[in-house]
């Protein structure tokens, strides 16, 4: 579905990805990338959504060069990306964020946002609250959610359990592992035990390379994971 194909990436002077290529296919369930911050984990999904110009290589999206599409029709196609940041509307209320999210695909939106409902009852409990006076957990279950309207093939999370207590980030979890059963999911995460637990493969980001790839669970088993990250 998605091949990223030896790109290089820079802000400016200062070159941030480093001939990186990897690829994410129908079979797969769950992808992840883990490594500390400021590898480029971030970057690369900006990337991959069409918000952030490659200095060489490519990104192919179902056949299409990444750089010739806008960032709507990337979504159209499959890929959706749910940033570390959020982005929720404040001061609209739950079901006028996830209404959003379905810009792309109105012909759907009721049947959607049932099943992100039943995903996430606490959305359902909460649809005329405005996001902003939600917690926390409430708010990361919200941006998944209005990323999961737009009906993606590939949805990306970028650090979902960033600022969330164990307790919130265990059931944030549960319901990723919940979504992959019916959505290829791209896991960009710092808690790296519980990204590799989930993932059929990942990669290993550093200083802007990949530094290893393998199964989830053969990572997890790395000493270098290990001193590293455990």
């Amino acid at each position: 579905m998605i091949e990223v194909d030896e790109i290089d990436v820079s802000y400016g002077s200062i070159q941030v990805l480093w001939d990186l290529s990897f690829h994410i296919s129908e079979e797969d369930r769950v992808v992840s990338i883990v490594g500390p911050n400021g590898a480029g984990k971030s970057t690369l999904l900006r990337v991959m959504s069409g918000l952030h110009p490659v200095d060489d290589g490519t990104v192919t999206a179902w056949g299409a060069d990444v750089a010739t599409l806008d960032p709507s029709e990337v979504v159209k196609r499959g890929f959706v990306h749910v940033s570390e940041e959020r982005n929720l509307f404040g001061d609209m209320t739950v079901r006028e964020n996830l209404e959003m999210g379905a810009y792309t695909r109105r012909d759907t939106l009721e049947e959607t946002m049932r099943e992100v409902f039943e995903l996430f009852p606490i959305l359902e409990e909460r649809e005329d609250q405005r996001a902003e006076s939600m917690s926390g957990g409430q708010q990361q279950m919200l941006a998944i959610g209005r990323g999961l309207m737009a009906r993606p093939k590939i949805l990306a999370l970028d650090e979902p359990s960033e600022g969330l207590a164990p307790q919130i980030t265990n059931r944030v979890f549960e319901k990723i592992d919940e979504i992959s059963e019916e959505v290829t999911v791209l896991l960009v995460e710092q808690h790296v035990h519980k990204a590799l637990r989930l993932a059929d493969r990942a990669y290993l980001l550093e200083n802007g390379e990949f530094v290893t790839e393998d199964s989830g669970p053969a990572l997890l088993e790395s000493e270098h994971v290990k001193e590293a990250y455990l």
